[in-house]
């Protein structure tokens, strides 16, 4: 775009989608992806010749969900002005059905969809019923064909808490640290016999989550005692008995941000990298990434 910083108004869209038919959020030559469908329809709504470009909180991989996604988009004050107002119903008929815009709203001085965040809360779903999964249940629950036990798997979360180099249960990207803080992961059976994981921490790297998820489903199952998890993370290598569960089982659900005051703040200790007490300062960047899961 042409315009200054000063025409540009920064707009705060909240999402959902399923992730089944999509290869990821990050638009790919070639592959059908989140941001490529909302962006292209941004586009043709609001009669532009240049794509506007889309910012969000956390990328999901392919196949994965999200309910609660926040992405940002710096549009020109004058379209803005023009098609607000109708530009949240011009979507729902232009989007395809599997994602949805559900807010349009005009951002706070300095908020950033991905900086500004202060937690990203997912959940990830899967049945031990001999059975296997409910057909409408299909597409967002994981069929694990061993009985799990739900105890064993929350007293193993509950070594994984805290400030941790993650290394064990990421993807290792170049230049990206793996510090993250988990500040919650738990497990309780829905009464429909689905056991559901709620995994919060301030940000995550790449495969967190599903590998976490498939380490307790080891414990769960008994192939593993409940303080392996933590062992694994304290050796802070990839540990090759630790699978990444399928992504259809995972869902974003909700993405927090501080108080307008805060959000300068919060921008800048994201872009910090982090480090853990007496570990000598690594060099800067790759802070608090939007990668995940």
């Amino acid at each position: 775009m042409s315009d200054t910083v000063s025409d540009l108004v920064r707009i705060r869209l909240d999402l959902a989608y399923d992730g089944r038919q999509f290869s990821g959020w990050a638009r790919q030559r070639g592959q059908r992806t989140v941001q490529g469908e909302i962006e292209e329809a941004l586009r043709v709504v609001l009669r532009q010749e240049v794509t506007p470009e889309l910012t969000v909180a956390g990328r999901t991989d392919a196949g994965v969900h999200a309910r609660g996604q926040v992405a940002h988009v710096d549009l020109p004050a004058g379209v803005w002005a023009e098609h607000g107002e109708h530009l949240l119903r011009r979507l729902a008929g232009r989007l395809p059905m599997d994602v949805r815009v559900w807010r349009l709203s005009e951002a706070p001085p300095h908020f950033d969809a991905r900086f500004s965040a202060v937690w990203r809360r997912y959940a990830y779903r899967v049945t031990d019923h001999p059975g296997g999964v409910d057909p409408l249940l299909r597409g967002h629950v994981l069929w694990h064909n061993w009985p799990l036990d739900l105890d064993a798997m929350n007293e193993a979360a509950r070594g994984l808490l805290g400030e941790h180099d993650f290394a064990a249960y990421c993807k290792k990207r170049e230049g990206a640290t793996t510090i993250r803080t988990l500040q919650r992961l738990e497990w309780v059976r829905r009464p429909d016999g689905v056991l559901e994981a709620t995994v919060q921490a301030d940000a995550f790297c790449h495969n967190m989550v599903r590998s976490l998820v498939g380490a307790m489903l080891f414990v769960g199952d008994g192939h593993r005692p409940a303080e392996w998890p933590a062992k694994v993370l304290a050796a802070g290598v990839r540990d090759s008995a630790v699978h990444v569960v399928r992504p259809h089982g995972l869902t974003l659900e909700e993405v927090a941000y501080p108080a307008d005051s805060e959000l300068e703040a919060r921008n800048l200790a994201s872009r910090n990298k982090r480090t853990l007490p007496g570990v000598a300062t690594l060099p800067s960047g790759g802070g608090a990434g939007a990668g995940c899961c």
